[in-house]
């Protein structure tokens, strides 16, 4: 076998996050996986899975892409990571489907194909190596623009895992204990990647002034090295920070002593989804979806089965995927279960929960159009100028609708609180420090805590895509005025006026009240020093309007 480079060099065919499997450096796996051409682990050899590409080519012209071959199974391109298990469960323990295994009982074909140098979606489709493909939703939103101006178009048919702890920013800096305290601090990440996004959302809903965001170091490790990387810097001391996913994120915790989680998935349940992309040519004819609805079908399955017995799920790992394999080796199949505990598998319920299929907001188009809006800003588009397109261009709803007109329990489901709140929980949290604080400009009239229509769309636009981002969070909304005026005054108007917008979010959005601590801060806790206005590069009346802002906190996951 030919010295192969390491996992993470697929990195730098697209700027995407690889979902664990660059992680394969820590395991010493440098030398099992990397080169495109011997990257692709599938049921059967990698010639003939080219010549698979070159069947469909004679079928579809010149590209591969569209329907398999007849008798041809339908091929779905993965990485190794643990949030595809309950799929590879579906299939019988295996990359290709099993007599007897769920996908078999449905009439299904399915077979994975592994490709941790994580082609381009144009590549994949084009060359036949697959006609679906992972990608998380923040990624999708990069690459469908890119798929477009290749001509080409594909939709996402399901959510297939949802991560709730396996993404965080960490530090090994005692003085760190919220995003604001990375101000003048170096943070480790891969750019463009699901820790890249997180990272920035968090900063842009931080309480920091311009310039103190722009203090925050973002240390860029090299593609090549991956999350690996990453990690090193954070262990080594050469970054007081980091982004990072499971498993490097779970190892960096363990092997730096007093290292903490400043932010997470865990509190961001809402940020990151899983989900399989299908290319545009499959989905249009009326095989293509009958073998994308069983595709569909026995992945949910799966799910289940995997939910009830965990075991089987590592077992599947282990069995299909060297990476897994060599994991299992090095540090157990106990830690390889330990980090399923870190995201959600999604089921039939939760994906219609997700896309709000049962009322609700639809989390997976919210995500996309923030993603979309983020990376475009950071430049990651391949295409800077290419055309937006519309969240709901980007999913097939039918395929889980589908599945919810048959299954009345999943609907009854979905439409039930996931989390409950309290005012003990409330009290509880509230002991802890914030982990963000994000200002919003809600304007009201001088004197008064009645909310304008203004202060309704600043709450609407500002302030509820927050608290649906970080879905298992207590907050606290308080008001805040500037130093001038009376403080007993100012101190009584800037409670009245964190009351009057939780009444509103409870009135009109129907969030627990049970959420929020409502402060009244009057001119106590400034955000910009009145006094040096110019040392937050501010005047006077920005700084002051600043220090108005009714701000929202989080107070952190469960």
């Amino acid at each position: 076998m030919a010295q192969l480079t390491p996992l993470a060099k697929g990195l730098v065919t697209v700027i995407v996050l690889a979902a664990a499997a660059s992680a394969a450096w820590n395991f010493g796996l440098k030398e099992r996986f990397g080169k495109s051409g011997d990257s692709v682990q599938s049921g059967q050899p990698a010639s003939e899975s080219a010549a698979g590409g070159s069947t469909l080519g004679k079928i579809f012209g010149s590209g591969g892409g569209g329907l398999p071959g007849a008798g041809k199974p339908l091929k779905v391109s993965i990485v190794s990571f643990h949030g595809y298990a309950p799929a590879l469960v579906a299939n019988g323990n295996s990359l290709t489907t099993q007599p007897g295994s769920i996908y078999a009982q449905k009439g299904a074909n399915i077979e994975f194909v592994i490709q941790d140098d994580i082609p381009t979606l144009s590549t994949i489709f084009e060359s036949g190596a697959a006609q679906c493909a992972w990608r998380t939703s923040d990624f999708w939103a990069q690459e469908q623009p890119n798929l477009r101006n290749a001509k080409l178009d594909a939709r996402a048919v399901m959510i297939v895992d949802n991560t709730q702890g396996g993404d965080a920013v960490i530090s090994r800096d005692p003085a760190v204990r919220s995003v604001e305290d990375l101000a003048g601090r170096k943070v480790a990440l891969l750019e463009f990647t699901p820790s890249h996004g997180m990272l920035i959302d968090a900063i842009e809903s931080s309480s920091l002034s311009a310039r103190r965001k722009e203090s925050i170091r973002t240390v860029f490790i090299n593609a090549e090295e991956g999350t690996a990387g990453v990690r090193a810097a954070f262990e080594t001391g050469a970054v007081e920070a980091a982004v990072l996913w499971d498993p490097d994120l779970a190892l960096a915790l363990r092997n730096v002593p007093g290292s903490k989680v400043v932010y997470s998935t865990k509190t961001a349940t809402n940020l990151i989804y899983d989900v399989m992309v299908c290319d545009s040519r499959l989905l249009a004819s009326s095989e293509g979806q009958a073998q994308v609805q069983k595709f569909v079908d026995g992945w949910m399955e799966g799910v289940k089965v995997a939910r009830a017995n965990p075991d089987l799920a590592v077992d599947a790992l282990v069995k299909t995927e060297e990476f897994f394999k060599l994991l299992a080796d090095k540090e157990g199949r106990p830690f390889i279960k330990s980090l399923f505990a870190n995201l959600v598998w999604t089921g039939i319920e939760d994906n219609a929960r997700i896309l709000g299929l049962v009322g609700g907001t639809n989390h997976y188009e919210r995500v996309y159009r923030r993603f979309d809006q983020i990376y475009r800003a950071a430049g990651a588009l391949a295409n800077p100028n290419s055309p937006v397109i519309p969240a709901q261009d980007s999913f097939d709803y039918r395929f889980i609708q589908n599945l919810l007109n048959q299954n009345r329990e999943a609907v009854t489901a979905a439409a039930k609180p996931t989390e409950t709140f309290s005012q003990a929980g409330l009290q509880e949290s509230a002991r802890s420090t914030a982990i963000v604080t994000k200002p919003v400009m809600v304007s009201f009239a001088k004197a008064s805590a009645d909310l304008t229509k203004r202060a309704q769309r600043s709450v609407d636009t500002e302030m509820v895509p927050f608290i649906e981002n970080n879905g298992k969070a207590y907050f606290e909304i308080s008001g805040n005025t500037d130093a001038s005026g009376s403080r007993a005054i100012n101190m009584r108007l800037s409670e009245a006026r964190a009351r009057a917008v939780v009444e509103y979010l409870a009135a009109q959005w129907e969030f627990p009240k049970d959420r929020f601590k409502i402060v009244g801060n009057g001119p106590d806790r400034p955000l910009c020093n009145e006094q040096n206005p110019a040392a937050e590069g501010m005047s006077l009346e920005d700084c002051q309007a600043m220090n108005r802002s009714t701000r929202i906190a989080v107070f952190g996951g469960r």
